[in-house]
């Protein structure tokens, strides 16, 4: 608990405030959208939080408003008028059980030490707690605060930085993708425990294997189900499920949980939904697949680290574009136990091949001038594209360590300028008991529902000419779909129903809650009528350049995609629960992407990782593209990254995590 604020977030992070009013616009901080925290303007005129302008330079050498060259040295405090208008700020005591009282922003830190009962309350049961841990040394406590200062792992030393930006995700680690989380990998907590394992640093181990699978029949389906694309939060590629006696499982090297980067050497990445799909339905007797997967946790020692500190050299590299356009054919990553960016592998025939002085697994620390110690693939791909000639490395090189743990592929960026440090202070929400959670806005990103009725008159004999798929007794939960619309029937002259709408009633028989021979029996007892009126829900495509999908897929083993689902309305999701147990020193075993962000709105949050050997894995249950809808049922939608974090982190030993889960596309 923060001793100036009164309120929990990380060491390095903005204070947090419940102001009594509305804040004028004028005075808010466009990165963390809070209002303003010494207050830094820029040349071009915005002002921003010193922190938040200071860890978004560290990325970018642009504003994040209007995108002008500009560098941190540039800026300089604001006025003294301004930085005392936000300091005369009224905000809340934190402490509103104990204290109702209100006061200036700037006064809040003495009101907190001197004068609020509250926070007096709280730091003598945080004594009393201390001191009977103290007392039971031989037993590790089940449970500690937070905010204890002996932990070792609290201050932001290499271990928090593991801690907080590395572990299970594939895409995006820093600040460049605000929306990814990381419960996989957390600080763990139990101070003895924690002193006698200091030597240790645990990083999850993952490589890249290029893979070749064999097809005796070249329109052979490969047999596994995927989720994601750069059309949603998850970005990457990742199998969601193999399916039993398909080609994949016969070959058995791909596994639930593998992001797929390359397809026949064409970068998947950093492409759409459909067109990854596109990609893998393509024909042929031989596929070669690149694959990121991941290991589980591996413990490093201290010793190993300081040895692989040695044999370092630094060595400048300089590129010379013919234009501005021009790749220099490298694939850059980062790893999970080293903050910076590494290498991965120069293409050949790129510029930088040719040129042969960069090597894979170089850590990059500068371009042209540009610190990228702690930066990001996107970060370095920026500097490069924006460079008209000469691309000046700096990079360390160590000599006989192999690359194990890439986690991100450059080649997937994301510009948005939000930071993760942003956010409001976590407000406790009402529990809801009902089944469904309705989202703000229905997540509709390239999809759009929409809801028809169809009325038909037919001889009492003539079927209506559709096949279904779904039921609520289906695994995942799915309503009623049309798989074909048969030549021979009712339906197929009328033209109206298509395959893949959502059959919401017949007669006025909800279709929406039966399970697949109820909702069969229902359909060939009212097609015995003269006639027959059907509400079905038709799912568009706002995106009239993706490619057509449906050459492949023939007869009755067609399923909606994947990213068509996440365009239904809330009240057709079937949520279910999953409850999770872990250990004191586990971490839970799972990231996550999503959720709200002021340039994108309401997200979804979904499951992008699941780590080998954690209790998510062990479990079965929870898988790839899973959307998260409650934690312990409290409501996920509206929530940012950096509220739902914190309440995952909180569940020591037990969470339970209320998601909906669609089926993968199937390849």
């Amino acid at each position: 608990l923060c001793c100036e604020c009164g309120q929990f977030h990380l060491l390095l992070d903005n204070h947090l405030y419940n102001f009594q009013d509305e804040v004028d616009d004028e005075l808010i901080c466009h990165i963390c959208l809070q209002p303003l925290l010494q207050p830094m303007d820029t040349p071009c005129g915005h002002t921003y939080c010193f922190k938040c302008l200071e860890n978004f330079m560290q990325e970018y050498n642009f504003c994040p408003m209007d995108r002008k060259k500009l560098s941190f040295q540039q800026c300089h405090k604001s006025s003294l008028l301004v930085r005392n208008l936000l300091d005369k700020l009224i905000v809340f005591c934190p402490f509103k059980a104990e204290c109702q009282q209100t006061m200036q922003r700037c006064e809040l830190e003495a009101h907190l030490q001197n004068r609020c009962l509250g926070f007096k309350k709280y730091k003598s049961e945080l004594q009393r707690k201390k001191n009977s841990n103290s007392k039971g040394k031989e037993d590790p406590p089940t449970k500690v605060e937070t905010n204890t200062p002996k932990d070792p792992e609290v201050p932001s030393g290499g271990s928090s930085l593991v801690a907080e930006s590395s572990a299970a995700a594939v895409v995006s680690l820093g600040t460049a993708e605000p929306g990814l989380v990381n419960p996989a990998f957390e600080e763990t907590e139990e101070g003895e425990s924690l002193i006698q394992k200091c030597n240790y640093r645990t990083s999850l181990v993952a490589e890249t294997n290029t893979i070749e699978i064999h097809r005796e029949d070249p329109e052979e389906e490969l047999g596994m189900r995927i989720v994601g694309g750069k059309d949603t939060p998850l970005g990457n590629i990742v199998v969601q499920e193999v399916l039993r006696d398909s080609v994949i499982a016969a070959d058995g090297r791909i596994a639930p949980g593998d992001h797929i980067l390359e397809v026949n050497g064409v970068n998947i990445s950093s492409v759409t939904h459909c067109q990854a799909v596109s990609f893998l339905r393509h024909p042929g007797p031989v596929l070669h697949l690149m694959v990121l997967q991941e290991k589980g946790f591996s413990n490093k020692t201290a010793q190993q680290d300081s040895t692989s500190a040695s044999n370092r050299e630094v060595i400048h590299v300089t590129l010379i574009k013919r234009d501005r356009s021009e790749p220099l054919g490298i694939k850059l990553i980062r790893k999970t136990d080293e903050a910076g960016i590494f290498i991965l592998d120069l293409l050949e025939g790129g510029l930088a091949a040719k040129n042969g002085k960069l090597s894979r697994n170089d850590r990059v620390l500068s371009i042209n001038g540009q610190d990228l110690r702690q930066g990001t693939p996107e970060a370095a791909a920026q500097i490069i594209q924006t460079t008209e000639s000469r691309v000046n490395f700096v990079v360390l090189r160590q000599s006989g360590i192999q690359l194990l743990d890439p986690v991100e592929d450059g080649s997937t960026s994301n510009s948005s300028s939000s930071s993760s440090n942003g956010g409001s202070p976590v407000h406790h929400r009402r529990r809801l008991e009902q089944n469904h959670y309705r989202r703000k806005s229905n997540y509709q990103k390239g999809y759009v529902s929409h809801e028809k009725t169809v009325a038909i008159k037919k001889e009492p004999k003539e079927s209506l000419g559709i096949t279904i798929g779904g039921g609520r007794d289906n695994k995942n939960k799915l309503p009623i779909y049309v798989t074909s619309v048969q030549p021979i029937g009712c339906l197929f002259r009328d033209g109206r129903i298509k395959r893949g709408d959502v059959l919401l009633s017949i007669n006025g028989i909800d279709l929406t809650h039966l399970n697949y021979y109820e909702a069969v029996a229902a359909l060939k007892s009212n097609a015995a009528s003269h006639s027959v009126v059907l509400k079905a829900l038709e799912i568009l495509s706002l995106n009239s350049t993706e490619p057509s999908l449906d050459i492949k897929e023939q007869g009755f083993s067609w399923s909606p995609l994947w990213i068509t689902w996440l365009g239904l309305p809330s009240y057709l999701h079937c949520c279910q629960d999953i409850v999770l147990s872990k250990g004191n020193l586990e971490s839970w075993g799972f990231s996550i992407v999503g959720g709200f962000e002021e340039s994108k709105g309401n997200q979804p949050f979904f499951i992008k990782t699941i780590v080998p050997g954690t209790p998510a894995f062990r479990d079965r249950k929870l898988k790839c593209g899973d959307e998260i809808v409650a934690v312990n049922g409290v409501p996920a939608i509206g929530m940012s990254n950096s509220e739902l974090i914190p309440m995952l982190k909180e569940q020591r030993n037990k969470v339970t995590l209320t998601v909906v889960s669609w089926p993968g596309s199937l390849v």
